[in-house]
């Protein structure tokens, strides 16, 4: 069920508060352009600033308009185990597919801390897990050998890997086997990725390119390599011009600069600089999504 481009979605804002129909706008723009499943309030959905109420209600968005046609993996992770069981629970209500549940942040769990907090939040909740590893956010690393020791509780189906370390895809395989589903959560790395055993990606420049993202992993999920090779180096200078600023900051530039948002965030984030957008539109007319910078 997991695989492809899945688009890390971000969430929109209008003075302030969720703009629900702008949600729903994203969402069957991504379904049209051929994108492969949906991420509701992960990092790129400024999670860490919505309430309970916000992030479940856009799950919810997310689900009604999806109605099925691509799975749907709500963020549903947490640094407190009462919280992210409780978020898992209410994403499974809402009909979301899996949760996406990160790494405890800030905590710095030991291997055994880390295994107990997705076991109890497995054996709270009967929704599957895709596991979460980004300790560029978290500080926490989970490594393959815990990876494994979790993959072995019944619905954790999968992880999404943003260490950016592609043997990482081989030592999951080597330990857990090669029905695992490997995601990854670094799209500058999701070549290298696929070609030793992703099946694909859960992608921020998908929010910005998804049809072109959506192609280069088809690419790679039936091996036309040089094909993916191509669309990787469009999109390359894009995957980079999304991080010169905090992310989804030059996100949501680069959707406004392509008519689809505006560009709001919620503090502690703020716009990015003029560098950071002059980035983002060189890169967009390197894509062959602009005109000009």
């Amino acid at each position: 069920m997991f695989k492809g481009s899945i688009t890390a979605l971000v969430t929109p804002f209008k003075n302030g508060a969720v703009d629900e129909a702008a949600v729903i706008a994203l969402t069957e723009r991504q379904i049209a352009a051929g994108t492969h499943g949906l991420v509701p309030c992960g990092t790129t959905g400024e999670s860490a600033t919505l309430t309970f109420e916000e992030h479940m209600r856009v799950v919810e968005i997310v689900v009604e308009t999806a109605k099925g046609r691509v799975p749907v993996i709500a963020g549903t992770g947490s640094n407190n185990t009462a919280v992210a069981i409780e978020n898992q629970r209410r994403a499974r209500e809402l009909g979301a597919d899996a949760g996406l549940v990160v790494a405890p942040y800030y905590n710095k769990p030991n291997a055994e801390g880390l295994f107990q907090h997705f076991k109890a939040i497995h054996d709270a909740v009967d929704l599957p897990i895709v596991v979460y590893n980004v300790p560029g956010r978290t500080v926490v690393d989970i490594q393959p050998e815990t990876v494994a020791r979790i993959a072995g509780l019944e619905r954790v189906v999968g992880v999404k890997d943003a260490t950016g370390d592609t043997a990482r895809v081989s030592a999951h395989r080597r330990l857990i086997g090669a029905d695992f589903v490997q995601l990854s959560g670094d799209d500058p790395s999701a070549l290298g990725f696929n070609a030793t055993g992703g099946v694909g990606a859960i992608s921020v420049t998908s929010n910005v390119a998804p049809a072109l993202c959506a192609a280069f992993q088809d690419a790679t999920l039936t091996g036309d390599w040089e094909t993916a090779r191509a669309l990787n180096d469009r999109l390359m200078p894009l995957h980079h011009a999304l991080f010169t600023s905090s992310s989804p900051g030059p996100t949501k530039y680069a959707l406004s600069v392509l008519g689809v948002m505006n560009t709001e965030l919620r503090l502690p984030l703020t716009e990015p600089n003029e560098a950071s957008n002059a980035a983002v539109r060189s890169a967009l007319v390197h894509a062959g999504l602009l005109d000009r910078a």
